[in-house]
């Protein structure tokens, strides 16, 4: 188990009702509402749900890893880079799991060097780091 050796950064997120309620941040900056998609039985209409959240999460983490690893390695990113999470939900022998796609739009970079950023953004991305061996990640790089 990796733990940091000293927080940088906390917040408290509170969900109430379940799928189908609300989650709210201990500062207010998040509010949103729940609701069940209708590929998983719900009514699906306004609102997200805990695998778009995740989504958002990780890609805007990850992204963030990415700007880090070219930073330090000297490698110019193109001003449209951005990181798509495709989450997936489905059942297991017990339960439930997700999958994830990172799709990484680096216009313009050549594949070698794409695939070595996403390479090193994925040992350093806290998201990456709390997924590592729980659930499949698959990491690609389009140029």
């Amino acid at each position: 188990m990796k733990t940091p050796k000293k927080i940088i950064y906390e917040t408290t997120v509170t969900s109430q009702g379940g799928r189908d309620g609300r989650s709210r941040s201990d500062d207010g900056n998040l509010d949103v509402a729940l609701v069940i998609p209708k590929e998983m039985g719900g009514p699906g209409g306004e609102g997200t749900n805990p695998e778009q959240l995740f989504g958002a999460g990780y890609s805007a983490c990850f992204l963030g890893a990415v700007k880090l690893v070219a930073r330090t390695s000297k490698i110019s990113l193109p001003a449209e880079t951005s990181v798509s999470a495709k989450v997936g939900m489905g059942p297991i022998e017990v339960g439930y799991a997700l999958t994830v796609e990172l799709v990484v739009n680096m216009p313009g970079l050549e594949q070698d060097v794409a695939d070595k950023v996403l390479a090193g953004a994925h040992e350093r991305c806290p998201y990456s780091n709390a997924t590592r061996g729980n659930i499949d990640v698959k990491l690609t790089a389009v140029t």
